[in-house]
């Protein structure tokens, strides 16, 4: 089967489109702050806008139907065109003049990442802050969900493009339409959005820091406003409750969201990953604010804490606030958790393996997987005891087949071995022992802070640009889940076309 070309640029032409037309809300951000960059980011969105029309004109007879091989390559070059599309506005304002810095920014964005090479992020323009947090929200539901729901308009299906793109053992569907299900998630998506911004402002955010912390959130990106992240607001906890409280709801799968709403709370209550979701944040909470209030050194690692309403209070804060952003991979600081102590500091480099729900927006390998491969190992137990039984691994009731066990064992296999190779990428370049697998960790699992030289308050402004280039690879091939990207790198994808 060949590959359809025009019906790949077409939707290239429509990502483009899109992109340009958030740059051109961001230049709207930046006229009403009057940062003295309008102009520039309006040209970034018209040069992106029109190379969107052209390539979606020269494209308009097309055959409407997009296959499997499409949609991996519409997907993951997709992906790329709207990372270097999106450095545009960096680019013209002079505010990240280098191209592979703007680009890794870009794609930290995208990605949801959010690890920053920018050094003093308060000095940045409202509009290009406005414009870095609007790349994690368009990242955090996924930019080709949002075009499959625009798809039909065009006579296209998108089938295959929602299963590139949110690739997963969970199948779960609100409407027999998959269009429908993206506009239902992206309503959901959209509507938490508003409500964080409107209850972190009358906590005591400006506005304009409550929406940008509110797109980071609800993508679980963690670009912030402020140099010192959320750690800014130590003095104000209940802003800092608040962007828990969405933090939770961004690394739950969005398909129990829109069930809460309908009133199906059964549906929520019996689901085994949410259960295993909220065990593991209710247990590491403990453990961490246990250790925090008898252990840890808060003066050393914390920047400007008082303890506001309390040493018991502050111990769970920090510790349920940090639990959070590592297991849904916002990345937001309250605090330096490497300065804790030796024991914390390898539990939560142990948390940046194991993320969110399914069909969240949260990155790294699931709870589900973790969920589906420990009952499939107990079970190898009695398999081992009992050789002529049939034991299949259950999930909600149900019994899963044994191709999504295989699949998920792979993918297990395929994450450990990309996180070794990143980390020996980085270990080659120079970084020590801490850092290379922080980094490595922390980019293929789109968590954002690491460890070492680039951990909680550092940057990656001192990344060697070759390991900025690697990092992007990696924060690219976790966020679509490995084999979106690497299936592109095999031959027999080529051959078999």
């Amino acid at each position: 089967m060949r590959l359809n070309f025009k019906i790949i640029f077409h939707i290239f032409g429509l990502l483009l489109l899109f992109n340009g037309v958030f740059m051109l809300l961001a230049s709207i951000m930046s006229w009403a702050y009057d940062d003295g960059v309008t102009i520039h980011i309006v040209l970034a969105g018209i040069i992106t806008v029109l190379v969107g029309v052209f390539l979606m004109f020269i494209t308009r007879e097309h055959l409407k139907e997009i296959s499997k091989h499409d949609g991996y390559i519409v997907v993951t070059f997709g992906w790329i065109i709207m990372a270097l599309s999106g450095t545009l506005p960096y680019i013209l304002t002079e505010t990240i003049p280098s191209f592979t810095n703007a680009f890794f920014e870009t794609m930290s964005g995208y990605t949801t990442t959010g690890s920053t090479i920018i050094e003093d992020i308060e000095s940045m323009p409202e509009g290009i802050l406005f414009w870095r947090s609007l790349t994690h929200w368009i990242g955090g539901m996924g930019i080709i969900v949002l075009a499959v729901a625009i798809l039909p308009l065009l006579g296209i299906g998108g089938m295959q493009l929602f299963a590139a793109e949110a690739p997963g053992p969970s199948a779960d569907k609100l409407h027999p339409r998959i269009t429908d299900t993206a506009k239902r998630l992206w309503l959901i998506y959209f509507s938490y959005t508003a409500v964080e911004t409107i209850l972190l402002n009358i906590a005591g955010m400006s506005f304009f820091d409550a929406i940008n912390h509110s797109l980071s959130t609800l993508s679980t990106g963690g670009f912030s406003t402020r140099n010192a992240s959320l750690a800014f607001w130590n003095d104000n906890p209940w802003i800092q409750y608040i962007v828990m409280l969405f933090m939770f709801l961004a690394g739950t799968n969005f398909v129990l969201s829109y069930y809460f709403f309908k009133g199906k709370i059964n549906r929520v209550a019996q689901d085994e990953e949410f259960k295993l979701y909220f065990k593991f944040i209710l247990v590491f909470t403990i453990i961490s604010s246990l250790i925090i209030y008898f252990g840890a050194d808060m003066s050393a690692s914390s920047i400007d804490h008082p303890a506001v309403l309390g040493e018991q209070e502050s111990a769970f804060r920090h510790g349920l606030f940090q639990v959070l952003a590592i297991i849904t991979t916002t990345g937001f600081v309250s605090a330096d958790f490497t300065m804790w102590t030796p024991f914390l500091l390898v539990f939560f480099f142990g948390l940046m393996f194991l993320g969110g729900s399914s069909g969240s927006t949260a990155g790294s390998v699931k709870v589900v997987r973790h969920l589906i491969t420990i009952r499939n190992g107990f079970l190898e137990f009695k398999r081992s005891l009992h050789l002529n039984a049939i034991l299949p691994v259950r999930y909600n009731n149900k019994a899963i087949s044994g191709d999504i066990v295989f699949n998920i064992l792979g993918f297990f296999i395929l994450y450990m071995l990309s996180f070794i190779v990143g980390a020996l990428g980085f270990a080659a370049m120079g970084l020590d022992f801490q850092s290379a697998i922080g980094v490595a960790a922390s980019s293929l699992g789109n968590v954002g802070p690491a460890l070492g030289d680039f951990g909680p308050v550092n940057n990656f402004h001192n990344m060697p640009s070759i390991g900025k280039w690697w990092c992007a690879f990696l924060m690219l091939i976790g966020r679509l889940e490995l084999f979106t990207v690497l299936i592109l790198l095999t031959p027999f994808f080529w051959r078999n076309r």
